[in-house]
């Protein structure tokens, strides 16, 4: 009886230990937080997502998926609810993707927001309001899969004409063209190496020519500001322009009257010897026994028409 009392006190003992542990536990995890619920409606795959999965906003911890299911709104959509804290900034401008966290690949709802608008989004446990859902990296990245996909194949493809027998061959020859062109361009390299070893002498000459060219401009230059300069050359004939202007100039103004009154003179002179010798030719006895009397003219005493004296 007395082992059987043992064994009881026993049994009690652990009895109530157990429920004050299970009394501490509930106590521990017991979660005073108000959230309110939010759907989420997508035709996207939420692979990875699980009920009691965390949402977070920007990294921050503010909620957890409360269930996954269809959406009986939308044909087809999947229906994700979720409960977040009153404290957490959601507006009329937050959205959600579907992120995956570090290896282990487990899902969970991540929050931002694009700040279009400061109006908070109003809340209604019976009719939970909506937050878009968009595609995430992971979506994305499964929508452009099928894309990059025929892209490689495409590459593939190329890649298999551009290493077919022929491109192959074709590649052969242009690769000893380019062996012949290659070999052709050595012997111009050397065909030219006298006239590369003659270039320095043929630079020497051209220096000594610049040269010659550089010396006879600064005599040329020289011999020009000699010819400019006060008392030069250019000067004195500037002095005997102006002399010879002034000479022309009197010549003109005093001797040419002069000279025209003696041609007048001369001419006149000229005009009575002209007379003088006619007169002689008609009548050379004139210079012996002189003119004599003057022939009479018409109407006077002894005119005759015949010109002989009665």
């Amino acid at each position: 009886m007395e082992n059987k009392a043992h064994a009881m006190a026993a049994g009690a003992f652990v009895l109530v230990v157990t429920a004050l542990l299970a009394l501490l536990a509930v106590w521990l995890t017991r979660d005073n937080t108000q959230r309110d619920l939010y759907d989420m409606s997508t035709s996207e795959t939420v692979s990875g997502l699980q009920p009691q999965a965390a949402v977070r906003f920007r990294g921050v911890p503010v909620g957890k998926i409360e269930l996954i299911g269809f959406d009986e709104k939308v044909k087809g959509n999947v229906l994700i609810r979720v409960s977040i804290d009153r404290s957490a900034p959601v507006t009329k401008s937050t959205f959600a993707t579907v992120a995956s966290q570090g290896v282990t690949g487990l899902g969970f709802i991540q929050l931002d927001d694009d700040g279009k608008s400061a109006e908070r989004l109003a809340v209604n446990d019976d009719d939970p309001p909506r937050i878009p859902l968009k595609p995430g990296g992971l979506d994305k990245l499964l929508k452009q899969g099928e894309v990059i996909f025929n892209q490689v194949e495409e590459a593939s493809t190329r890649l298999n004409k551009l290493l077919s027998d022929e491109n192959q061959q074709a590649m052969t020859a242009a690769v000893k063209q380019l062996g012949n062109a290659a070999g052709s361009m050595d012997r111009v390299a050397k065909g030219l190496e006298p006239t590369v070893a003659s270039l320095p002498a043929l630079s020497r000459d051209t220096t000594a020519t610049l040269k010659s060219v550089k010396t006879a401009a600064d005599d040329i230059s020289a011999t020009a500001t000699r010819l400019n300069e006060k008392g030069g050359p250019l000067d004195k004939l500037s002095e005997g322009g102006t002399a010879l202007a002034a000479g022309v100039e009197t010549f003109s103004t005093a001797t040419l009257p002069k000279l025209g009154e003696v041609a007048d003179e001369t001419a006149r002179a000229m005009r009575q010897m002209r007379r003088t010798v006619s007169a002689v030719d008609d009548n050379p006895q004139s210079l012996i026994f002189g003119n004599g009397p003057p022939v009479p003219g018409p109407g006077e005493p002894g005119f005759s028409a015949s010109g002989v004296k009665k």
